[in-house]
């Protein structure tokens, strides 16, 4: 084995999901996880600190894309618009990634630990919406009641949509989700 791999990241991310989906999260180890990818656990440990952060790899970078269209909304837009506009953001990152959602959202649905590290990502996404809201001159607790709201819309959007098995777009199932706050909050 070479020194350096190409894509040994990308690599490792697939092999992990591959493993976890055929034998489980519990029962597989990060030694089987790198030599299905061709290396060693030296370069998996180079990448991920732990066995569960091969997951929630891209969270970093779907939280700036999210925050950042959020900002970047028009100043006019009210702030569940503006968060509108951080969720049609977030749905083209997962446009050609159904399977792969779909197999990630498995295994973390089969275990608890997973779970538990999904919600805390979602915490921390709401926290960054807030700030960004606050940054656009929204009040608390609005900004932080529409940041919540607008996870609880990408996270019923995002089961909706891996559970429809090739039914539409993840962009479709959270405008769905979100028109349909919209109703309840207008007393509909």
């Amino acid at each position: 084995m070479g020194r350096w791999e190409p894509n040994a990241r990308e690599r490792l991310a697939t092999a992990a999901l591959e493993l976890y989906s055929e034998r489980g999260y519990e029962q597989t180890t990060v030694a089987e996880i790198a030599k299905r990818a061709g290396l060693t656990e030296r370069t998996y440990f180079r990448h991920y600190a732990d066995k569960r952060e091969v997951l929630f790899d891209g969270t970093g970078g779907l939280q700036d894309l999210f925050v950042n269209a959020v900002a970047g909304a028009p100043a006019s837009a009210a702030p569940i618009d503006a968060v509108a506009a951080g969720l049609d953001a977030v749905a083209t990152v997962f446009v050609d990634r159904g399977e792969h959602s779909r197999k990630r959202q498995a295994v973390i649905v089969a275990n608890a630990e997973l779970q538990e590290r999904e919600l805390i990502k979602l915490a921390s996404l709401s926290a960054a919406l807030a700030d960004a809201l606050r940054r656009r001159g929204v009040r608390e607790p609005a900004a932080s009641l529409t940041a919540e709201a607008g996870i609880a819309v990408f996270k019923i959007g995002f089961e909706r949509w891996v559970a429809a098995t090739g039914e539409g777009t993840l962009a479709e199932a959270m405008r769905e989700s979100l028109e349909q706050l919209k109703a309840l909050t207008a007393g509909g």
